[in-house]
């Protein structure tokens, strides 16, 4: 008996458990995983480091990342602290697609240790492999000799900027190195030459260097190197001096409180556009506590006309802008001729701090708000579904509510020959005693 009881106790027990799943083997060898329901969490799990993406068939911009992906892959793959990619079919795994909030196509995560972030970094396989070499090495490198600092830079790339410091403690800039980590690359010298100040035009430490390889920029902060002065530095240098104002870089200026002065011309790309760049430039240096920016009307000409440019438009023309509904224009300075373009940015920057400027609204609703409000397709079509489904719901229901009607009418005219019928037959049926003689 109490064996029979112990065989029925063992019984139920592995009824009621659940069934064991078993875990893939995965390895990071340079292909794009592909990943379900069955096997996402355990992949999860397997890699410290994996960019999954969540991708759609139909989708034309999944499409053209995909090999981006495929390129990037086997690089990440080799990396001393391996990267694996992965992509998930999020318009057929609809579960995984809820559970981690995806509403457009292509939306790329990076799991790290099994954390997911949004990655909004670049997309070309080259640009993606950079941004994500950057977010598995150190937060400060230590770099013992002028050939690890060459070495450095050149393995960040060109896409970030780049700050090393010279004579300065590690402590004193590891807390912005975690803080703007996807950002920037940091990095501090512990061993060099006086070759490498020479190099980089600066004669004194401590001092931190930023460069901006992609732009050919560089600048020296001497301090103070208290915490507030020098966030102030890094901040203001994690952008180039003057910056071409689209929608990646806009995205870039999302925790950016500074106005931007913005210069919009005919062609950002022509000769006078470039030389107009230049002097840009050289008012940014004196001007930390702005943006500058330019645009040119040929490329963005819907952005443009938000500003009250069009063909007709004198150009280059100056504004300041909050990036949100409204912008400034600098009474008698608006507009820029040919001739000593530098001293008219001059002007037209003390005319903005002196207040000689009309307050204006853009034409529209801004880039910022536009981005902002754009529906994704995913979203789109489930509101396209969901007010479908309502109206198809509205639908019947007034069917079948005009069929219940059409239904009762009916029955009351049956019912109404029913009775008309009666009464008619109730006068007219034949009986003996109506008989007469």
């Amino acid at each position: 008996m109490i064996l029979f009881i112990f065989f029925l106790a063992s019984a139920f027990s592995l009824q009621s458990l659940p069934p064991t799943v078993s875990s893939p083997e995965f390895s990071a060898d340079g292909t794009v995983l592909e990943l379900d329901d069955s096997n996402f969490d355990s992949a999860i799990s397997a890699f410290d480091f994996i960019l999954v993406d969540f991708y759609a068939p139909w989708c034309g911009h999944c499409k053209r990342l995909s090999p981006e992906l495929d390129a990037a892959a086997p690089v990440l793959s080799r990396l001393k602290e391996p990267i694996v990619i992965a992509k998930v079919n999020a318009d057929k795994f609809t579960r995984l697609a809820s559970k981690y909030e995806i509403d457009g196509f292509p939306t790329l995560k990076l799991f790290m240790n099994g954390v997911p972030i949004d990655y909004f970094g670049p997309r070309k396989a080259d640009l993606l492999v950079q941004f994500l070499k950057k977010i598995v090495v150190p937060d400060v490198s230590l770099l013992e000799s002028d050939s690890a600092i060459s070495n450095f830079v050149e393995t960040a790339g060109t896409h970030f900027p780049i700050y090393i410091g010279f004579g300065l403690n590690e402590s004193m800039i590891s807390e912005f190195a975690i803080k703007y980590k996807k950002k920037a690359w940091f990095s501090m010298a512990k061993g060099f030459s006086e070759e490498v100040l020479v190099l980089h035009d600066f004669d004194k430490v401590p001092a931190l260097l930023s460069l901006h390889p992609s732009h050919n920029e560089q600048s020296v902060f001497y301090g103070p190197f208290e915490d507030d002065f020098l966030e102030d530095f890094i901040k203001q240098n994690l952008l180039p001096m003057a910056m071409p104002i689209n929608y990646d870089t806009l995205k870039l200026l999302k925790d950016d409180e500074r106005k931007i002065v913005l210069a919009i011309m005919e062609d950002e790309s022509d000769e006078k556009s470039l030389k107009l760049i230049n002097l840009l430039k050289s008012a940014a240096s004196a001007n930390h506590d702005l943006v500058f920016g330019y645009v040119g009307f040929k490329q963005w000409e819907d952005f443009t006309d938000t500003f009250e440019v069009n063909k007709k438009t004198k150009l280059p023309k100056m504004i300041v802008w909050d990036r949100n509904e409204e912008y400034l224009s600098v009474i008698g300075s608006e507009n820029l001729d040919e001739e000593d373009q530098g001293s008219q940015i001059m002007r037209f920057l003390e005319g903005y701090r002196e207040g000689r400027t009309v307050q204006k609204r853009i034409a529209g609703p801004s880039l910022i708000g536009y981005l902002k409000s754009l529906i994704s397709i995913r979203t789109l079509y489930l509101l396209v579904v969901v007010v479908g489904g309502i109206m198809l719901i509205q639908t019947i229901s007034k069917e079948d509510e005009r069929e219940v009607r059409q239904r009762r009418h009916t029955q009351d005219r049956i019912d109404d020959s029913s009775s008309s019928a009666s009464e008619s037959e109730t006068r007219e049926v034949y009986r003996p005693e109506d008989k007469e003689d």
